[in-house]
C-alpha cells in the first residue's frame, strides 16, 4: 500500500490536527495514504505555476501531502501527472486534493452512517473517496467526475490503497449511476441550483450537501415526499471549483467580451468605495452572486494600481480602476449596472457588518431550483 514507511507518522499527526480523537473520521484520515493520490502537483509562485514531483523530493512530498492544504493537481487540461518541469500553465484550477479538514467537514454535514450508500460528486484526486471507503466500505461508495483521466487515475490509486468503490465518468448534471442515501459534492453548483438528477438519485429521506458556486454557502438539505428537499445554509463556509461539463471550463466572460478590458462604457462615474478583489471578500462575493446569478469577476493589480471587472452573460460589464485607497473611475455598459449593485452590497455590509445568510432556510424544488430565505 505504501511507497515509503514514514507516511504513517505524518498521517497520524494530520488526523490529530483535523479531527477530534473520538471522531469517526479520525481513523480514516490516519490510515489513508494521501501521498498516493498526489504524486505530483502544482505550486502557485509569483512567477507562475511550478510543478512539484513527490518521488523526486520525498521530504517535500510528505510535508505537502500530510498538511491541511489543498494540492492542485490539474490546471486547465494539463494534469500534473503529464506535465514537464518547464510547463507553466495559467492558474486555472480544474482538479485538486482538497484540504482534508474541509473534506471531513463536508462529510460531517452529510451525516452518513454505516450501511448507507453514498455518492461522492467530484472525484478529483480520489483522496476524499478513500476517506469515505475507509469509513463506510468501498461497496457503499460511488464517486463520479466529468473527466476520464481523473476517474481512471483515482480508480487505480484507490485500488493501491486497498479500496474498490464504483468510480464512473459522469457529467453530474446528467443521470447518475444509481440511487443513494447521501450525496456529497466537493464541487460547487451554479444558480439556479441543484441538478435535478441529484434529487432523482436521492432516496426518500436522503440528504445532500453541496456548495453554491460563487458563494461561501454550504447547503444541507433532506429529501421531501414531493421530490424536492428542505434544509438550511450550514453555519459554516466553504468554496469549491464549479461543476463543469467538459475537461476544462469555457472561456471566461472577459475573453468573450474583450472590449470590456479598455473601452469606455455607456456610463462613466466615480465609485463610492475603492477597488476590491471581490473573490477575496467572500461575504461580498456571496451577496453579489445571489443578487446577480452568473456574474463573473476578474482582478488585476500592478504596483499601486488596481483594476476589477464584473461581467455577465447578458452582455453587461463594469470596470473600476484606481489606487487601493482612492475612489475609482468606473465604466459600465449593458442592460445591468453591475458596479452599482456591488456598491449597494458593500454599503449594506459596511452598515450591518453581517452577511445574514448562515442558518437561513433553504427549499429546493424537484427541478433543482434553490430558494434561500434571505430574511432569516
Amino acid at each position: 500500500m505504501t511507497l515509503f514507511h514514514p507516511w504513517q507518522e505524518h498521517a497520524a499527526r494530520l488526523a490529530d490536527e483535523v479531527t477530534h480523537p473520538q471522531s469517526r473520521w479520525h481513523d480514516a484520515v490516519r490510515f489513508t495514504p494521501r501521498h498516493l493520490f498526489v504524486p505530483r502537483w502544482w505550486w502557485a509562485e509569483r512567477t507562475g505555476a511550478v510543478l512539484a514531483d513527490g518521488p523526486e523530493k520525498p521530504g517535500l512530498w510528505l510535508r505537502a501531502a500530510y498538511s491541511d492544504t489543498t494540492l492542485v493537481t490539474r490546471l486547465g487540461t494539463l494534469h500534473a501527472d503529464h506535465a514537464k518541469p518547464d510547463d507553466h500553465p495559467a492558474w486555472r484550477s480544474t482538479s485538486s486534493s482538497t484540504l482534508p479538514s474541509l473534506v471531513v467537514n463536508m462529510f460531517r454535514h452529510a451525516r452518513p452512517a454505516e450501511g448507507m450508500d453514498v455518492l461522492d460528486v467530484g472525484t478529483g484526486s480520489g483522496y476524499g473517496t478513500a476517506l469515505l471507503c475507509h469509513r463506510l466500505g468501498g461497496r457503499h461508495v460511488t464517486s463520479v467526475d466529468v473527466d476520464p483521466y481523473l476517474t481512471s487515475a483515482a480508480r487505480q490509486r484507490l485500488a493501491e490503497a486497498g479500496h474498490q468503490p464504483h468510480v464512473a465518468t459522469v457529467d453530474a448534471f446528467r443521470p447518475l449511476p444509481g440511487t443513494y442515501d447521501r450525496i456529497i459534492a466537493t464541487v460547487s453548483v451554479p444558480l439556479p441550483g441543484i441538478p435535478a438528477s441529484w434529487l432523482t438519485a436521492l432516496r426518500p429521506g436522503g440528504r445532500l450537501v453541496t456548495t453554491i458556486a460563487g458563494t461561501s454557502l454550504i447547503i444541507g438539505a433532506d429529501k421531501t415526499p414531493d421530490g424536492g428537499a428542505v434544509g438550511r445554509v450550514e453555519r459554516d463556509w466553504a468554496g469549491f471549483m464549479t461543476t463543469r461539463h467538459a475537461p476544462d471550463y469555457p472561456p471566461s466572460l472577459l475573453a468573450q467580451l474583450p472590449h470590456a478590458r479598455d473601452e469606455d462604457g455607456d456610463e462613466v462615474t466615480t465609485g463610492r468605495y475603492p477597488v476590491l478583489n471581490v473573490d477575496d471578500a467572500w461575504d461580498v462575493r456571496t451577496r453579489l452572486t445571489l443578487a446577480v446569478p452568473g456574474i463573473e469577476t476578474h482582478f488585476e493589480e500592478y504596483g499601486q494600481h488596481r483594476t476589477a471587472w464584473l461581467l455577465h452573460a447578458d452582455g453587461s460589464w463594469a470596470r473600476a480602476a484606481g489606487r487601493p485607497t482612492d475612489a475609482p473611475t468606473v465604466h459600465q455598459s449593458g442592460p445591468q449596472r453591475l458596479w452599482d449593485q456591488l456598491e449597494v452590497i458593500r454599503h449594506e455590509l459596511n452598515t450591518t457588518g453581517y452577511i445574514g445568510l448562515y442558518g437561513a432556510r433553504v427549499r429546493i424544488d424537484p427541478d433543482g431550483a434553490c430558494h434561500i430565505d434571505q430574511d432569516d
